[in-house]
């Protein structure tokens, strides 16, 4: 008769992780300043320690977990591809850490709220409303830092950000803010020469493209019945470039209607056809599942609710 083999008692499910799998934030920093540094002295000056001290952690990092981590050449120590990764994957980890520690320390008793902001959005739309949230919420901290290119949450330290789309980031949640209609603008000498005689004409003129908007051309010319395949013309990376772009004659931009207002009523800029377009996508306030619960994200959100009117006038 054989003996049965004893089985080990499963693991609770909400159990912590094993404690070889979560090193000490010292010998993770360790870990993160080489690979960012690229030198042993480097991350000892930043860390504030000896080299042997940085050899120490990393040794003891290396036990822990039982992989080769350091490639040692002489005095030099140099990570292995595996272990770059993993510093890769731990420095966005350290940043929340950080992040999340600030935040606690800045404002125990309110919180506050790390949120990306699109340019002139949110300079023209969402900061001159900020006022009234920090009547209603003092309590609650907002740090604005601007954003024009798509990111990741997990990589980047922010609780929520505006930006314009179509509700397209996985993993996230999203408030509508606006939607927005833009204007065919140029100069008046532009078309001195080439007026246009039909919204096409426009194809026979230099195009401005934006770079948060790179269907845009496409999709104003699908809103007047005309398939552009292909609509080359210069980038630019901001509004506030592309207008001036657009005012010093280097070609035709589409502008949200209200950024061209001014403009349009000085006479530098003149419409290059048509009106308003409404255009796909909104302005959207956007954050990852795991921050829905945050206090200061919850306020903010349903504050910011009350001024997503989409006929609401944007302040001048």
């Amino acid at each position: 008769m054989v003996a049965d083999t004893p089985v080990p008692p499963a693991r609770p499910l909400n159990a912590p992780p094993p404690r070889r799998f979560l090193p000490s934030t010292a010998s993770l920093r360790a870990l993160e300043t080489l690979d960012r540094l690229g030198s042993a002295t480097a991350a000892a000056n930043e860390l504030n320690l000896s080299q042997s001290a940085v050899s120490r952690q990393l040794q003891t990092l290396e036990a822990q977990l039982g992989v080769a981590l350091i490639l040692r050449r002489g005095r030099r120590m140099l990570l292995t591809p595996e272990a770059a990764g993993y510093a890769a994957e731990i420095r966005s980890a350290l940043q929340k850490i950080t992040q999340a520690t600030l935040k606690l320390t800045v404002n125990p008793a309110g919180g506050s709220l790390d949120l990306a902001i699109l340019p002139t959005f949110g300079m023209r739309w969402l900061v001159p409303r900020l006022p009234d949230f920090a009547r209603r919420h003092p309590e609650v901290t907002i740090n604005l830092s601007t954003r024009i290119k798509p990111f990741n949450f997990g990589a980047e330290p922010f609780d929520a950000a505006i930006h314009f789309g179509n509700r397209d980031w996985p993993g996230t949640a999203a408030v509508t803010l606006k939607t927005e209609a833009v204007v065919a603008v140029c100069s008046p000498e532009l078309l001195q020469t080439r007026p246009p005689r039909a919204a096409q004409d426009l194809l026979n003129l230099p195009l401005l493209h934006i770079e948060t908007r790179p269907e845009a051309w496409r999709a104003w010319f699908a809103a007047h019945d005309i398939t552009a395949e292909i609509v080359t013309g210069t980038i630019y990376d901001q509004f506030s470039t592309i207008t001036q772009a657009a005012l010093h004659g280097l070609g035709v931009a589409l502008l949200p209607d209200y950024l061209a207002e001014q403009d349009l009523a000085t006479g530098r800029l003149v419409m290059a056809w048509g009106g308003a377009t409404r255009m796909p996508g909104a302005y959207q306030l956007v954050w990852p599942l795991e921050k829905a619960r945050d206090p200061a994200l919850i306020k903010f959100r349903e504050w910011l609710a009350t001024q997503a009117e989409d006929e609401d006038p944007l302040p001048r």
